[in-house]
């Protein structure tokens, strides 16, 4: 039987990455990491995980969630556009920092 374990190693990202993805698109965890495959092959596909991910960041603050999870999602963005510098934004200062 294949566990979330292992999609998630096929998909390259991160369990938190991947619950990320899951998070924004209300899917099960496992179809998040089906949905992150085929992003991550697409043209421009890492750039819509980015922005998934901003979402979910946006959306945690605006709720008031704890800081705690805003803070997960902060690092899960960092170490994404540190695996993935092709969705890195060219117009942001940070964006060339890492």
């Amino acid at each position: 039987m294949i566990t979330l374990e292992d999609c998630v190693g096929f998909c390259g990202l991160t369990e938190e990455e991947v619950l990320a993805i899951a998070e924004h698109e209300h899917l099960p965890e496992i179809a998040a990491t089906a949905l992150t495959q085929y992003l991550l092959s697409q043209e421009h596909g890492a750039e819509k995980v980015r922005d998934m991910i901003v979402d979910d960041i946006r959306q945690a603050q605006r709720s008031g969630a704890n800081k705690e999870k805003t803070l997960i999602l902060l690092h899960v963005l960092h170490h994404f556009l540190k695996m993935h510098p092709e969705a890195r934004p060219p117009d942001h200062p940070w964006s060339k920092r890492f």
